[in-house]
């Protein structure tokens, strides 16, 4: 089931690109006594993605903040090193933490799982956007398929 207004955001491990290298990141601890908005991504380096979702979130961090917005993640089911080479690449500081949902256990304990098998991109999470006040989900976007406006970063400032 996907995750709905009201609900507690799942514990599980993920990994954080770092530039020290990978880093696991509960997300019970991410979350806890913060406002988190946190964007998904069906993969990195891949053209809407790279040259929209994550550049948006970058661009309007600043105003994001200004709302009372403590983190501004973005998660992807990739490992850590291509996150890592994905911010690299974007030339993200510490606008955006990078979360690797390698295994894709989180996005599917969010309910967000998208089977891209027949395309061979295996398990990807769905494109959406959530934010989350002390781990308690606040608001919770889905894209439909294709689609790319509810989960963009001027999207999300509208809510706030």
């Amino acid at each position: 089931m996907t995750i709905q207004l009201g609900d507690t955001i799942p514990a599980v491990k993920v990994m954080q690109a770092t530039a020290e290298g990978p880093k696991e990141v509960a997300t019970d601890a991410l979350f806890a006594g913060k406002t988190v908005v946190l964007f998904g991504v069906p993969g990195a380096f891949t053209p809407t993605c790279s040259a929209k979702h994550l550049p948006g979130f970058v661009t309007q961090a600043a105003a994001l903040t200004a709302k009372g917005v403590d983190v501004i993640a973005c998660m992807s089911v990739n490992d850590a090193f291509v996150m890592g080479a994905w911010a690299k690449d974007q030339g993200i500081t510490d606008q955006v933490v990078m979360l690797a949902d390698g295994s894709a256990a989180f996005t599917k304990a969010l309910g967000l799982e998208l089977d891209l098998t027949a395309r061979g991109l295996g398990v990807r999470s769905q494109r959406f956007v959530l934010v989350a006040k002390d781990g308690k989900v606040t608001h919770v976007a889905v894209e439909a398929p294709g689609a790319f406006e509810v989960s963009k970063a001027e999207a999300v400032l509208a809510v706030l």
